[in-house]
Parts: C-alpha cells; sequence; structure tokens
C-alpha cells in the first residue's frame, strides 16, 4: 500500500479505500517564534516529517495511511509576545480535533494517529485531552506518541533529552534535512548556545520564552545543526508514530 495524501484525493477515492485498515495522519504544529534563524513554521514542518515518515511505515506495514494537512495554529502561550507568534485557546484546538475525529468517522476511517512537534503546555493539554475525549467512545480510536513522555522521548537525540530544545541543533537539523534554504545559515552559525532547558524552566513557573532565559526564542546549540542529524531523527520520529498506532491497534 501507498500513502495517501487526504487532498489529492476524490471522495471516491476515500470510499474506494480499504477503511477496515484506513489510519489518518493528522501533523500538528505551531506557526510562531523560533529564534533569528528557523522559520515561524518550523513545528509545522517538523511534524510533517513526522507524519511522512511513520506514514511510510504503517503503509509498509499493509495498512492504508492517509495524511492529511497540517493544522498550523495552535495555543501558543510562551512565544505569544513575539511578533509573527499565532496563539489560539486551547478549547478551540480541541474542538478542531474532535470535531475532525468525527468527520474521519462518518468517512469509514476508525484511527486518527497524531503527528506532534509543538510542545507549549497549554498546547499538549489541550491534546491530551481532545484525544482522551475522542477515545471515550468505541467508534474512534486516536493514538498520540507525546515524546515529552516516557519510553518516546528517550529514543530522540541528547539536546532533546535535555530540554534545550527549541529552535536549537534538534529543531535545526530537521528543518536543514528538510528545507535548508528556509534557515538563515549565516545567523545561525553565529548565535551563542543556550543552554538553559525550557522544560525545568516550565516545571519552575516561567509562563514565557523571555522568563524561561530565551529573550531570542532559542535554546540548546543553533550552530550545531546538521542535515544528517536531521534526517536520522525524522526516521526515529516516524519510528515512534508507526510503532504507537500498531501498538494501539494490536491491543484490541
Amino acid at each position: 500500500m501507498t500513502l495517501h495524501r487526504l487532498p489529492d484525493l476524490t471522495w471516491e477515492d476515500v470510499g474506494a479505500l480499504d477503511l477496515d485498515r484506513a489510519v489518518a495522519i493528522l501533523p500538528v504544529g505551531a506557526t510562531e517564534a523560533h529564534g533569528p534563524h528557523l522559520p515561524l513554521d518550523t513545528d509545522v514542518t517538523i511534524a510533517v516529517a513526522m507524519a511522512e515518515a511513520g506514514g511510510r511505515r504503517l503503509a509498509a506495514h499493509g495498512l492504508e495511511a492517509v495524511l492529511l494537512d497540517a493544522l498550523q495554529y495552535t495555543p501558543a502561550t510562551f512565544a505569544a509576545s513575539f511578533p509573527g507568534t499565532i496563539d489560539i485557546g486551547s478549547a478551540t484546538l480541541a474542538a478542531l480535533l474532535t470535531d475532525i475525529a468525527t468527520s474521519l468517522r462518518r468517512a469509514g476511517i476508525g484511527t486518527l494517529a497524531i503527528a506532534n512537534a509543538h510542545f507549549d503546555p497549554a498546547h499538549l493539554e489541550a491534546l491530551h485531552g481532545a484525544v482522551s475525549s475522542i477515545n471515550e467512545g468505541a467508534a474512534m480510536r486516536a493514538v498520540f506518541p507525546d515524546v515529552t513522555r516516557r519510553p518516546w522521548g528517550g529514543r530522540l537525540t541528547a539536546e532533546f533529552r535535555s530540554g534545550a530544545c527549541h529552535a536549537g541543533r534538534y529543531e535545526g537539523s530537521i528543518v536543514l534535512a528538510r528545507s535548508p534554504g528556509r534557515v538563515r545559515a549565516e545567523v545561525m552559525l553565529k548565535l551563542e548556545d543556550n543552554p538553559v532547558s525550557l522544560s525545568s524552566a516550565i516545571a519552575d513557573g516561567a509562563a514565557d520564552f523571555v522568563a524561561a532565559g530565551g529573550a531570542r526564542a532559542y535554546f540548546g546549540s543553533p550552530a550545531g545543526a546538521t542535515a544528517e542529524e536531521g534526517r536520522a531523527t525524522i526516521e526515529v520520529l516516524g519510528e515512534i508514530l508507526s510503532e504507537a498506532v500498531i501498538e494501539a491497534l494490536g491491543s484490541e
């Protein structure tokens, strides 16, 4: 089977899929500040890369993998003060996810997999709430491997595990692998390391990037980013997504 892209299909194409084996994959990311060197849609770029890599694996496993367009607007409170960031309400995201799941179920697709690359606390809370709501009924299954939690996060890079990974080496590497022309390389290579752990700062009560120690909206080591590391990380993200889906399907 192949990886299908929902926008490219007709409604009859969707109806002709083996719906009993169909998995819809939804990339989710933010439009928010990612340092002075990465584009605002960095999270979206990463989420789509994860979704495509996971979808290819699911298709190879014999499933009908259907890639949806990415959600690009989510709660982004930590970056809200930076120009260009789009910050929506948590309830808005949760309602949108549940409505998407309802539409998929109506079409006969019973599994929704979420490829997420945005880690704002309000965003994650909304995602988990929506997934729980979707899974309360027997009609639809939502799968969300949260890479900020065990066991998934332990498979990612050292910078990611450190928590100092917003617009640093981890994210910069993936964007270099996917869209090198959209990286301000001359700026990136001059940026000093910012080893502050954003996750630790959040746990200590910081409410935005500036308070957390990221006055220029980046954490980690941007200058260390490489396309090679990005390609390897994308493959790991794809493995995580596909394994989570296969595990969920096998647990029935």
